[in-house]
């Protein structure tokens, strides 16, 4: 299966202010920024993921995540600073795949928005030892190919962040048996959080069980959630009756993107 990854180029990337003030980098490797430069990085974290996962996961106590990819580790950050501000008692068990170790390595230099500020200790031993805990929070950064890694995982998932770089750009983590392997290990009630709004996104998530629904966060652009259950309060998005409007439309598939 081939990756269209160039590790050659990993290492080339541009930092970018995005819309509201914080700091993301542009890779050359993807073609691509780590976050809209729109709904700007901080933004983007808290209103298409953080936000809407913890309204549907209020009533837990105990809360695994899987925060695919960590890159700069906006949305597992994200996650501490919303719990910490609202005073949150859930304990959080964060699990992240990422293959690029010398970015995670990186971070403690990172110019963060001043919200993480509070954070900077978790921030230096992430970038140290690729893990952090304490009695709420326990954060893994698992080093490798996030097509590896997700089979791999033996705890059952609350919360999916699903922020790849984008289906045009990272395919292999956006097919239908990407999201079968992320079915596997997801709970009943899990949900999932992605700026993807695309037909075969919602195809391959829907393939695998999911139900669709379209999500609009504060100040920023419309994005999807996900889950093995009817939500209640979200527009539904019934992909059957898309199916039978576009005849054409089909989730990616693996096989699409074999090495040659």
């Amino acid at each position: 299966m081939g990756s269209g990854y160039n590790e050659s180029l990993r290492g080339q990337k541009e930092v970018i202010v995005t819309e509201d003030g914080s700091v993301t980098l542009y890779s050359k490797e993807f073609d691509q920024a780590y976050h809209s430069t729109k709904d700007g990085a901080l933004r983007e974290s808290l209103q298409k993921h953080v936000i809407p996962a913890f309204a549907l996961q209020k009533e837990k106590e105990q809360l695994t995540i899987l925060d695919i990819c960590f890159g700069l580790g906006y949305n597992t950050l994200a996650t501490l600073y919303y719990v910490k501000s609202n005073h949150l008692n859930t304990k959080i068990h964060i699990l992240s795949p990422e293959f690029d170790r010398e970015l995670v390595e990186s971070l403690a230099t990172f110019e963060y928005p001043k919200e993480f500020d509070m954070l900077r200790p978790i921030i230096q031993e992430l970038s140290e030892n690729f893990c952090y805990e304490d009695e709420q929070f326990r954060i893994e950064v698992l080093i490798g190919d996030a097509r590896e890694v997700i089979p791999q995982i033996r705890e059952k998932i609350d919360i999916v962040y699903q922020d790849a770089f984008s289906p045009k750009q990272n395919p292999l983590l956006w097919t239908r048996e990407y999201f079968r392997d992320i079915r596997a290990i997801c709970k009943d009630d899990a949900v999932i959080t992605t700026y993807s709004t695309a037909i075969a996104t919602r195809m391959g998530l829907h393939e695998n069980g999911f139900e669709i629904f379209l999500y609009c966060g504060e100040d920023a652009r419309r994005s999807t959630i996900a889950s093995p259950k009817m939500i209640e309060g979200l527009e539904y998005v019934d992909m059957e009756l898309k199916k039978e409007r576009n005849l054409e439309a089909r989730s990616l598939r693996d096989a699409d993107y074999t090495a040659i």
